[in-house]
């Protein structure tokens, strides 16, 4: 084992010092903006999965009276519903890393479109329970396997300068996705809203015949001339792709040379670093309380004495215009500066709510704890949008060598459902315990969160997959 992180270790230190050498944006890429087309169009597809996660999401809030009296279900009924859908996307969590090194990025999206239209379908045509919830479920495992796949997709096959950018449009189609839904189900049918979710996958499944597959997995499995047809396609057919192509090859290589890592490699000296950012990003992003504040937004703001109406469509419209900044900035700023932002102003924005909830229950200033709860809650969703929502799972994309990418991609994934189940589950019976408490706790895994950030995530902007995973191991090689 010594011997293996050993040889790791100088072949990644030699691939590391000719990587660094070229650190311009548009070193290794040789293309010009008007060459990136097939880039935006292979990103457009696969965000396209993205927006069909919203959709999954979105889906259970404007249609639950309808679905309730027309198939006369109880209360409990429904609520298998809803809820069944984060556990169908914990094992579509669990399985689409290896199937995604198995079928490639290109069939894993075709595989999430296929569970995802199942499930509309069966929904669509559900005359009880048991049909509603095998559709909900099969949407679930569709909605975990494009939480990873997407992501993933888009670092591979998008230039150093364009990445962080490109991967955060993932997280704005999630909450455009989400909104649209919402806004539309007020106005038709559930069974036509069922059909709308059909159309995100028919437009992946359609461009998927039109955009290469990832350079990366290619190389990763040997196909050589489709790898360089495919990075020349993403590149533009004028761009020089050669040293690209060279850093790629020989960081496959180095790869292909250790051992084939299995799920319990992940915990060796050599991933250990890379599984704790990941994973740490994945609990703080869904334990500092999003899930909670999003699935219940409507009644925070009813406790705190605000019009639920009129919180929850700034709070819709809020999230989306935020995850569109951050999205655009993400390359400019950076992954760091970014997140420790974001998770500064989720500090603040449950800090000011937990004060508007003092003062309620404590009949204090009755007529500001309202303004203060909505301040909170719209400080607390727009620095979640700005940075927590889409950098780890740009980071979590970025991190992993190719050979692990797969088994650490699914745990850091599941990580990240289950945490969103827990904060979900908990947060009714933490609001009863105490409203404001509920909110100090939040704050002090944000403020734990910032310290994280600090000591242990990287700075990943401007780099290749390689230098990055290259510098990882450098580190990590010091600290020995």
């Amino acid at each position: 084992m010594a011997i293996n992180e050993d040889v790791e270790n100088v072949v990644q230190e030699n691939i590391r010092e000719p990587l660094m050498k070229g650190t311009g944006e548009g070193s290794g890429h040789g293309s010009s903006k008007e060459d990136q087309w097939m880039v935006y169009l292979s990103t457009f597809v696969a965000v396209c999965g993205s927006y069909e996660f919203g959709c999954c999401v979105g889906y259970s809030s404007p249609t639950q009276s309808a679905i309730t009296e027309d198939l006369n279900l109880s209360v409990s009924e429904y609520s298998v519903f809803g809820s069944i859908l984060t556990f169908g996307a914990m094992i579509g969590a669990i399985t689409i890393g290896p199937i995604t090194d198995f079928v490639g990025r290109k069939g894993a999206l075709r595989m999430s479109c296929a569970f995802c239209v199942a499930g509309w379908l069966a929904i669509y045509f559900a005359e009880g329970a048991w049909a509603l919830d095998i559709g909900r479920l099969a949407t679930g495992y569709g909605m975990g396997a494009f939480s990873y796949v997407v992501p993933v997709f888009i670092s591979e096959i998008a230039p150093k300068n364009l990445r962080g950018r490109l991967t955060a449009l993932n997280q704005l189609m999630i909450v455009s996705g989400v909104s649209v839904s919402f806004i539309i189900g007020i106005v038709v049918s559930w069974r036509a809203l069922a059909l709308i979710g059909l159309i995100p996958c028919a437009v992946t499944l359609f461009g998927l015949f039109f955009i290469p597959e990832s350079p990366r997995w290619l190389a990763k499995t040997g196909r050589h001339r489709d790898f360089e047809v495919a990075l020349q396609k993403l590149r533009g057919k004028d761009a020089d792709v050669s040293l690209e192509a060279a850093e790629i090859k020989e960081y496959i290589a180095t790869i292909d040379s250790l051992p084939k890592a299995k799920l319990l490699d992940l915990f060796q000296r050599r991933y250990l670093p890379s599984v704790l950012i990941a994973v740490g990003l994945m609990v703080f992003q869904q334990l500092g309380g999003i899930n909670g504040v999003c699935f219940y937004v409507s009644d925070i703001f009813e406790q705190a004495g605000f019009s639920s109406t009129v919180g929850t469509i700034t709070y819709a419209i809020l999230q989306v215009v935020v995850t569109g900044i951050g999205a655009s900035i993400m390359d400019k700023a950076g992954r760091k500066p970014l997140i420790l932002s974001s998770a500064s102003g989720l500090l603040l924005g449950c800090v000011v709510t937990a004060i508007a909830f003092f003062l309620t229950a404590q009949e204090l200033a009755l007529n500001v704890a309202p303004v203060l709860a909505v301040t909170g809650i719209l400080i607390f969703i727009g620095a979640f949008s700005i940075g927590m929502g889409a950098v780890p799972w740009i980071i979590m994309s970025e991190i992993f060598p190719i050979n692990i990418k797969g088994q650490a991609g699914s745990l850091a994934t599941l990580v990240n459902w289950f945490g969103a189940w827990l904060c979900s589950y908990t947060f009714n019976f933490l609001m009863s315990w105490s409203t404001y408490g509920t909110f100090i706790l939040y704050a002090a895994i944000n403020a734990l969160a910032i310290v994280f950030v600090i000591f242990f995530v990287p700075e990943t902007k401007g780099k290749t997959l390689e230098q990055i995973q290259a510098a990882i191991s450098k580190e990590r090689s010091e600290e020995r």
